[in-house]
């Protein structure tokens, strides 16, 4: 995953980027030439984009980039990942460089996620 620190974002519309609130749901869009999707987690607590990026993942089939922002914290990120972003863009004043401690400590994971859709005992046989 890739993580960009708040300064560096930049969000804009076009027809390929699109701004998805996250009352949303994901299956009204139309996705054809859309390359990236910026969902909106508007307070830490809010957790609608994890669901809008697991559908567009596993039951859309997106393949573009789906991009976090707003109020995005380093804790956040492996679930993140997990459910289909590619990219988070970190709440103001966080440090990107942290964010790599969080992947350190979650190296691996039993069951399966948006992205890699298999169970662990599936991918070692």
């Amino acid at each position: 995953m890739k993580i960009i620190p708040f300064s560096e974002h930049q969000a804009f519309e076009s027809p390929a980027v699109i701004t998805l609130a996250n009352d949303v749901d994901p299956r009204s869009l139309d996705l054809i030439g859309v390359t990236r999707i910026d969902l909106q987690f508007p307070k830490f607590t809010d957790g609608r984009a994890y669901s809008q990026a697991f559908l567009l993942r596993r039951r859309l089939g997106f393949s573009g980039e789906l991009r976090a922002t707003g109020e995005v914290l380093i804790d956040q990120l492996v679930q993140m990942q997990r459910t289909g972003f590619d990219v988070a863009v970190l709440r103001e004043g966080l440090d990107a460089t942290a964010a790599q401690r969080q992947f350190d400590r979650f190296a691996g994971f039993y069951q399966g996620s948006a992205v890699g859709t298999k169970p662990h005992f599936a991918e070692a046989a």
